[in-house]
């Protein structure tokens, strides 16, 4: 299967799973309800969960006892955008084309939509049937988030908007970007109970696109890592990073082509 067929097919059934475990519109109280399923259906492709999905399936795991692992991981990721683009953060009126949360729902019901979705992540990752599988997911998704990961990320930036230096933007691109897509690589291979090497590889695996997930961003942007490198410096080390992707998936051999594509699909999309 071609990446793009492989990335609808994961993406109809994450919106499904997503779906079905957020509360209805109709749910009282209605307002909350409706701006968490707005923010979390406004577009997105679901790059994190269908990570989830594909490391656990290098490792030979069953993808569908990773569902709900990939859907917390990107209610995460939402509550992240809801309360990126905050009048107090990035300022957002937009995203992907549509009025962001704060601006469809007012900014307190933003805050509690995000608080909401954070909350419920925890809540689904507990359901497991593993308890220890649940808590190895639980610890490493929450050290990714936290003040150490992206949280860290999150404050760094806002602490150096203007024109800030290369490791300074290392730094944030690894934790408020990078984080938490190294993160859902991991979870994948948790929920495969896959062995310490193989979980390893997969973490590194993700902390390299990830990095090169924000480079592309701003090669498209024109800002951060292609004003410090220039364009062709900043496609240089994107690609430079996918190379380094793709060796670390050598230990899982065809298991892994889903994983080998969409780092190339990282590294050459166009918006």
């Amino acid at each position: 299967m071609k990446i793009t067929g492989y990335l609808k097919a994961r993406q109809k059934l994450i919106d499904a799973a997503l779906d079905s475990y957020l509360p209805a519109e109709n749910e009282y109280p209605k307002e909350i309800h409706r701006a968490m399923r707005y923010s979390v259906f406004s577009g997105g492709k679901r790059v994190r969960p269908i990570l989830t999905l594909a490391s656990c399936e290098a490792c030979g795991g069953n993808v569908k006892g990773a569902v709900s692992a990939a859907c917390a991981v990107e209610m995460v990721h939402a509550y992240s955008l809801i309360h990126d683009d905050l009048p107090a953060m990035d300022d957002d009126d937009f995203r992907r084309g549509k009025p962001t949360c704060h601006k469809k729902f007012g900014e307190g019901i933003a805050v509690l939509a995000g608080d909401a979705l954070l909350t419920y992540a925890f809540e689904l990752l507990s359901g497991g049937k593993d308890p220890a599988v649940n808590n190895e997911i639980i610890r490493a998704l929450a050290e990714a988030i936290g003040s150490n990961g992206m949280i860290g990320g999150q404050v760094v930036d806002i602490q150096n908007q203007a024109d800030p230096d290369l490791p300074t933007l290392t730094y944030i691109n690894a934790h408020k970007t990078g984080a938490l897509i190294a993160a859902s690589c991991k979870i994948g291979a948790i929920s495969a109970k896959a062995p310490g090497k193989k979980l390893d590889a997969l973490k590194r695996y993700g902390e390299y696109i990830g990095f090169t997930f924000q480079v592309v961003d701003d090669i498209l942007d024109k800002e951060g890592f292609a004003l410090a490198l220039g364009v062709d410096g900043a496609k240089k080390e994107a690609a430079r990073l996918v190379a380094k992707a793709h060796r670390e998936l050598g230990i899982f051999g065809r298991r892994a082509k889903p994983l080998g594509d969409l780092a190339d699909f990282i590294l050459n999309r166009k918006k």
